[in-house]
């Protein structure tokens, strides 16, 4: 079997999996569960075996696979069923299947008892599969199929507990706010491939690469750039990744680590030489990434949902790697997209055991609950080597990959990366540093509240299923260790060194240290009043079910408070409080961006279709109603004149007769 034959197979087995498990989901609920992982699991090994034999070796000599058919004639411009398989590309598959295969497994102890289980399942293989297609894709077209399929599986996904008003809203958020930035995306994909003469990758990026080069670059690479901000939540587009926690926890785990949110982060590293053909462009990518990471941050140390302290993580690490793509070094991007789909995995699926285990997401709560490490030690072990590398502190790989984005900053800023402006490298570089301090506290935080709690142990929903522990352990492996690979990966990308430089390894390794040692001492001072006062909303649930699933939705949909903005909730055990002071509240409330949007535009529409409605009712509807109304009356008026008495009709007539005779003898006499 051919290489090609292998790759082709990749996204195809997950979408024949979720098909069948759709079929079959009623009919034989036997199948359902291998159906979800057996395909998924196949897929991951076809794209170990193509990463192996085509994935790297040779650095920028790498010889790509690139395999392309006609889909059907369009004119000038034409679509093809193409593959472009590059280093990039294969290993960026195997983090898909690995995570997507967890997730799965996971998701089988976690939703065990889940009534909507099998549409569960199929719609995550479905999203997995849209996915594989986005990565392997050679044109831009197919892979705008597999951007759009990912976008409403995730509609359905993220409000998977539609009973609660949370999830209802959340999924119909993530929709609409991807969409708004993938209505100019659509139209940069159309002027891309007319300036280029085709959507082949191959093919554009020989025309940037050419003497004419692109006619509008800085008009494409903006509009391009608007779709990559909704799908990869960076800034304005990112108020809706908060919100999709209300989904189940191995969707957060699938959205943030390895699909959805990864694929603009992978576009732009695809296409880069489009973007870095316009400075300009490149300017406003490094403000936005810079934006997006420190301000992030801010909101995550605030957060109390340990979800949404997550989901704001991942914001700010992917603005992380789109600082990376704006420095002009997409290998440390792509390096930090693969290190973060390994530990924020683990984050997430840890958090499903602990939010299983405390009976609520809140970290106020669970900073009230004693016991807890000690009852889910594999979560408290794993989610402690992701918290590292997620304060990318030295020997985990998060500090490698944000290493890699920091010392290609400095290189930039330096004024030694041709053709970048040395603007984006100090606008990423102190961004960077700021954000590195500000994730080691937050992660600090979230560690200390959500295992060092002291009080009444939470009520005991039963073990969890050893395959979510299991799960956690395969996914620490390279969130301990990927870093190792900093020496290989390079012949799989393009080949820049990704050897962490001294200067921005000591600035940021001390950045990330002070972070922890501040916060940690915070804590301790607040941890001195947590039994005068007691937070509002921090109550643990008590569903009496087993099921993680289960207590999640009970506890998004029965503590509304603490799932959401507990910002007025005076908490004295929250170092983030003490740490952010008066900025605390609006950090909570994601800076009020929401409340922004709302003002601007939400509101005007809806005054806009209340007016058209008015308009419809008591202008429109009035003509229609007297176009109506009016024959209704003149025929009312004739059916009152037919009484079928012969004597009426006589008497009518001589009457008629009568008043004609006057009336012509009148205007006889008047004439004469």
């Amino acid at each position: 079997m051919t290489t090609t034959t292998l790759a082709v197979l990749v996204p195809l087995l997950p979408f024949l999996g979720a098909a069948a498990g759709l079929l079959l989901g009623r009919t034989a609920p036997g199948f359902v569960r291998p159906l979800a992982v057996l395909p998924t699991l196949a897929a991951l090994v076809l794209g170990v075996v193509v990463a192996v034999q085509r994935g790297g070796g040779t650095g920028n000599g790498t010889a790509a696979l690139d395999a392309h058919t006609e889909l059907t004639p369009t004119g000038s411009v034409p679509i093809e069923l193409a593959l472009h398989i590059d280093g990039f590309a294969a290993l960026v598959a195997v983090l898909v299947g690995l995570v997507a295969t967890c997730v799965q497994l996971y998701s089988t102890g976690y939703l065990r008892d889940d009534p909507r289980y099998p549409s569960y399942a199929a719609l995550v293989s479905l999203f997995t599969s849209a996915m594989f297609l986005v990565v392997y894709s050679g044109d831009l077209m197919v892979l705008l199929v597999g951007w759009e399929v990912m976008g409403i599986c995730s509609y359905f996904l993220v409000g998977h507990y539609w009973e609660t008003p949370e999830a209802r809203a959340a999924s119909l958020k993530a929709f609409l706010v991807t969409k708004l930035g993938d209505v100019p995306f659509l139209i940069g994909l159309f002027a891309l491939a007319a300036d280029a003469g085709s959507f082949r990758i191959t093919t554009i990026l020989g025309k940037v690469a050419g003497e004419g080069g692109l006619d509008h670059p800085t008009l494409i690479a903006l509009l391009l750039l608007a779709g990559v901000a909704g799908k990869s939540a960076q800034f304005p587009l990112h108020t809706w990744l908060p919100d999709a926690m209300a989904g189940p926890t191995p969707v957060s785990a699938l959205i943030h680590a390895a699909t959805m949110v990864a694929a603009g982060v992978y576009f732009v590293a695809r296409l880069l030489p489009v973007f870095a053909a316009s400075r300009a462009a490149l300017i406003v990518l490094a403000v936005m990434a810079a934006v997006t990471m420190a301000g992030s941050a801010l909101a995550a140390l605030a957060q109390d949902d340990i979800k949404r302290v997550l989901a704001y993580s991942t914001v700010g690490q992917l603005g992380y790697m789109t600082g990376a793509l704006a420095v002009g070094d997409r290998d440390a991007a792509v390096f930090h997209l693969l290190t973060h789909g390994a530990f924020k995995a683990v984050l997430f699926l840890g958090a499903g055991v602990v939010i299983h285990a405390a009976g609520t997401n809140s970290l106020a709560a669970m900073a009230r609950t004693g016991k807890l490490r000690d009852r889910v030690p594999d979560a408290f072990w794993t989610m402690t080597v992701a918290l590292l590398a997620l304060a990318a502190i030295p020997p985990f790989s998060g500090f490698f990959s944000k290493e890699a984005v920091l010392g290609a900053a400095e290189h930039t800023a330096t004024g030694h990366e041709h053709g970048v402006p040395a603007a984006s490298g100090w606008i990423v570089l102190v961004a960077g540093l700021v954000t590195a301090l500000l994730t080691a506290a937050y992660a600090t935080r979230l560690w200390l509240l959500a295992f060092n709690g002291r009080g009444t142990p939470a009520p005991d929903h039963g073990r969890q299923p050893a395959v979510m522990n299991v799960v956690l352990w395969i996914l620490a492996v390279p969130s301990l260790a990927f870093g190792l690979a900093t020496g290989v990966l390079p012949d799989w990308f393009d080949g820049r060194s990704l050897t962490p430089t001294l200067t921005t390894s000591v600035i940021g390794t001390g950045f990330a240290l002070v972070g922890a040692l501040v916060t940690y001492g915070a804590w301790r001072h607040t941890t001195a009043m947590t039994a005068r006062r007691y937070p509002l909303g921090a109550v643990a649930v008590d569903t009496g079910a087993g099921d993680g699933g289960l207590v999640e939705a009970e506890a998004i949909a029965t503590h509304t408070a603490a799932y959401g903005d507990i910002a007025g909730a005076a908490d004295p055990a929250d170092p983030g409080r003490l740490l952010l002071g008066p900025l605390h509240r609006h950090a909570a409330a994601g800076f009020h961006l929401d409340a922004g949007y709302a003002a601007l535009f939400v509101r005007p529409v809806q005054a806009a279709a209340a007016l058209v409605r008015f308009l419809d009712h008591a202008v429109v509807d009035t003509y229609v109603r007297a176009a109506a109304e009016t024959p209704k009356a003149l025929g009312w008026a004739v059916r009152r004149a037919q009484t079928g008495n012969v004597q009426t009709y006589l008497s009518a007539l001589l009457a008629g007769t009568v008043v004609l005779v006057v009336a012509v003898v009148l205007v006889a006499t008047a004439g004469a």
